[in-house]
C-alpha cells in the first residue's frame, strides 16, 4: 500500500479573495458563540460548523459544508421542540416550524433554502457546490441565530 505525505495546510488560493490572513478567519467567526441553554448535540455542531468557516481559508469548500453542518444543528432543535417530530424530513419540521408559530417566515424561507441545497448535495443532484465564505458566514450565523432563539424561547 503507498502511503501519501500530505503537506502542511497552505491557504487555498482562492482565500485572498475575501481575507488577507488566516487571522481574518478569527474576525469572520468571532460572534459565532453557542450559548448555553443550546443542547449539546447542537452545540457540538455549531462549533464545528464554525471551524469549518474558519478552516475554509484552505480549502474553500469547507465554507458551503459549514453552511450544511449548521442546518443539522437547526433540525436537531427543530426536533426537541416540535411535538411527535419523529423521524419526520427537514421539508415537514420547517412548514410546521412555521405554521406554529416556532420559525418566522423569514426563518422558514432560509431553512427552505439551505434544506434545498443540502438535499442536491446528498442527492447528488448538485455535485460541486461552492459557496463563497462570506455568503456563508451569513448562513452559519442565521442558523445559529434561530438555533439560539428556539433554544432561550419556552418549549
Amino acid at each position: 500500500m503507498t502511503t501519501q505525505r500530505l503537506t502542511s495546510p497552505v491557504p487555498d488560493e482562492r482565500a485572498h479573495l475575501f481575507v488577507d490572513s488566516y487571522a481574518d478567519m478569527h474576525d469572520l467567526v468571532e460572534d459565532l458563540v453557542v450559548p448555553a441553554s443550546v443542547p449539546e448535540a447542537a452545540t457540538t455542531v455549531l462549533r464545528t460548523a464554525r471551524e469549518l468557516l474558519r478552516q475554509s481559508y484552505y480549502c474553500y469548500e469547507f465554507s458551503t459544508v459549514a453552511v450544511m453542518h449548521s442546518l443539522i444543528a437547526v433540525e436537531i432543535v427543530l426536533r426537541d421542540r416540535i411535538p411527535d417530530a419523529g423521524t419526520k424530513p427537514l421539508f415537514q419540521l420547517i412548514k410546521h416550524g412555521a405554521a406554529d408559530g416556532i420559525l418566522t417566515a423569514r426563518q422558514a424561507e432560509y431553512l427552505d433554502y439551505g434544506r434545498q441545497i443540502r438535499n442536491g448535495m446528498a442527492h447528488g443532484q448538485t455535485t460541486h457546490a461552492v459557496m463563497p465564505p462570506a455568503m456563508a458566514a451569513e448562513m452559519v450565523t442565521t442558523s445559529f441565530a434561530i438555533v439560539s432563539e428556539l433554544c432561550a424561547a419556552p418549549a
